[in-house]
């Protein structure tokens, strides 16, 4: 199982999982109850009930770099263009906007 810690203005906001049925993404239960929380996506609103696809969550599949850029990623970094997991991770560390993926460290805690 793969996982990262979302971050939204640079507070942690949840965790994404990938695991062999797909994908799982959940707000940490103290961002929620942060009086300064915000959904992360319109498509993503506030909830202590996950979010699970068989396939990666839109919201993230669009922080994804597309075309020429999309190619360069997979290239330096020898990633299949089809493992959105590996790229989001690879590619999602400082993205333009208020969100960022980085990748669980270790035995990092994820709550």
């Amino acid at each position: 199982m793969r996982q990262a810690i979302v971050y939204f203005r640079g507070q942690r906001a949840g965790v994404l999982s990938e695991d062999a049925e797909g994908y799982v993404f959940a707000y940490d239960a103290d961002y929620v109850a942060s009086a300064h929380a915000h959904a992360i996506s319109l498509t993503l609103p506030l909830s202590l009930r996950p979010y699970r696809s068989s396939v990666m969550l839109p919201f993230f599949d669009g922080l994804i770099p597309e075309g020429w850029l999309l190619d360069i990623a997979a290239n330096s970094w020898k990633i299949d263009r089809r493992d959105r997991m590996a790229l989001l991770l690879a590619c999602c560390k400082d993205c333009i906007g208020a969100v960022s993926i980085r990748p669980v460290e270790g035995k990092e805690e994820l709550r």
